[in-house]
């Protein structure tokens, strides 16, 4: 079977506080978490994805609810749903294409 080939890191906003994935902002985790407290968060979030897809294999509607509210708590305390981790009243642009945000112009000029 061949290797796929390693995917390129995706860009990181000027502020840290988004990466860019197909045009589209996506809210980091919050840098202030250690690694080992990161580390399992992001255990939790991956084993709860695991808990969607056999939900939906299994067509078991309340399982994947649960599962679903379990990925949703994790990114939560992740610091990628929710409210946002800084503090400087920024406003928060997760979601958004990037096109229509503050970051349109840094974004563009990586293509360049």
């Amino acid at each position: 079977m061949p290797r796929k080939e390693p995917r390129a890191e995706p860009p990181t906003t000027p502020d840290g506080r988004y990466i860019v994935v197909d045009g589209r902002l996506w809210r980091r985790s919050n840098p202030a978490l250690g690694p080992r407290q990161r580390a399992l968060l992001v255990e939790v979030l991956m084993r709860a994805r695991r808990e969607v897809g056999r939900a939906l294999r299994a067509g078991d509607a309340a399982a994947e609810r649960g599962a679903r509210e379990r990925v949703h708590r994790a990114k939560v305390a992740l610091g990628e749903r929710g409210p946002p981790w800084w503090t400087d009243g920024a406003p928060d642009f997760n979601r958004h294409l990037v096109a229509g945000t503050p970051y349109a112009a840094w974004f563009a000029s990586l293509t360049r």
